[in-house]
């Protein structure tokens, strides 16, 4: 097993260290110390994860120089705002001419029953968001477009707890990804430790998605921008479980916060799918037990997505998800469907192919960017 240490910068200082590692002098130190660096630069950053700081770097500790300004991760509490608008308004703009009605006829409702579905919403939930909205505009409590935006917000609910569930004792916590392979999982990934970095934490990636030959390769080059620390196996095809297993362990070794792993994708049977990942949160949990889960899905994928949705649900308990591609042809209400399916919230949404455009969801952001406003 062929671990790679991947470093951000050649300057003299860290091709120094990189020499004490091959002697056998443990470095990751400068590690943290890269991780610290950013997160004191963000330090107005609101958290976005449920743990307190992580220490300083030990007195006399080598000092690395901070990320440049190109590879400063964006603050993620300002992600969503500045992205909204490429959500498209798609649900607003089909329904501008019901929401400028003063009096709806049955077919304003089946106008929007049918929207609704299209939006990819589900059968149940629109019923019962139409329920909702035709209750509150036939009594004269709200117009229908601020009737829908609060049916939209509740159902979606305000109230799930969408950080990112990580240890507040110190201790390492490990976070599995999942997902089929195309719906972006392992730059997911590399996006989630931008996230990360960004918050002060030091984080480790375990390229356990050994079956796809890139995956290993796209997972280094992005932890390499942010100066963390990518564990892989040399071999195509390599037991995942055991890069895992690895990836943890070094993580553990090393005092890192966070150890993200990517997983393999393949979905070709529900049986296989079972027995890869519940053998990777196996031995995983031999380390520390994983505090999160995320499945990855394609936003544009529809009923198809929920149905992977479902397979990776009953593989492993999953705590949250990430929907990439919202800002495609993505039509906005599978947040709903998903969150219903699975009975997880979504946690961050992808609203573009940048490094930062990953966002931590925002409930009523997202409703106004859906209607258009």
């Amino acid at each position: 097993m062929d671990v790679s240490w991947i470093p951000g910068s050649a300057d003299a200082l860290v091709v120094g260290i990189v020499a004490l590692v091959v002697v056998g002098a443990g470095t990751l130190a400068v590690w943290r110390g890269r991780g610290r660096a950013t997160g004191k630069q963000n330090a107005e950053l609101s958290p976005l994860v449920r743990s307190t700081p992580t220490a300083a770097p030990a007195p006399g500790a080598p000092a690395v120089p901070p990320l440049s300004e190109a590879d400063m991760p964006e603050a993620p509490a300002d992600r969503f705002a500045a992205r909204r608008a490429r959500l498209g308004g798609s649900l607003g703009s089909r329904l501008a001419s019901l929401f400028s009605r003063r009096d709806l006829d049955q077919s304003a409702w089946d106008e929007l029953e049918e929207a609704l579905l299209l939006a990819d919403v589900g059968a149940a939930t629109t019923e019962e968001i139409l329920a909702q909205v035709r209750g509150r505009v036939d009594a004269g409590d709200a117009s229908p477009k601020e009737a829908l935006r609060d049916a939209l917000v509740a159902a979606i609910d305000p109230e799930l707890d969408r950080f990112l569930a990580l240890s507040s004792g110190g201790d390492l916590s490990p976070v599995l990804v999942v997902g089929v392979n195309g719906v972006g999982k392992t730059t997911s990934v590399g996006k989630i430790a931008r996230v990360l970095v960004a918050q002060g934490k030091s984080v480790v990636l375990g390229a356990a998605d050994t079956f796809r030959a890139a995956a290993a390769d796209q997972l280094e080059t992005w932890g390499s921008r942010v100066g963390v620390v990518t564990v892989r196996s040399d071999v195509d095809g390599a037991d995942p479980a055991s890069v895992a297993f690895e990836a943890t362990q070094r993580a553990s070794d090393e005092g890192a916060d966070v150890v993200l792993i990517d997983t393999a994708g393949r979905l070709q049977n529900k049986a296989g799918l079972m027995d890869q990942l519940g053998k990777i949160h196996r031995v995983v949990s031999k380390v520390a037990e994983p505090r999160e889960i995320l499945l990855v899905i394609d936003a544009t994928t529809g009923q198809n997505g929920l149905a992977q949705a479902r397979v990776f649900g009953e593989a492993v308990p999953l705590t949250g998800i990430v929907l990439t591609k919202m800002d495609g042809t993505a039509k906005g209400g599978i947040v709903l469907a998903v969150q219903r399916v699975l009975g997880v919230p979504v946690k961050f949404v992808g609203l573009g192919e940048g490094a930062d455009d990953l966002a931590p969801f925002d409930v009523e952001g997202f409703v106004d960017g859906l209607l258009g406003d």
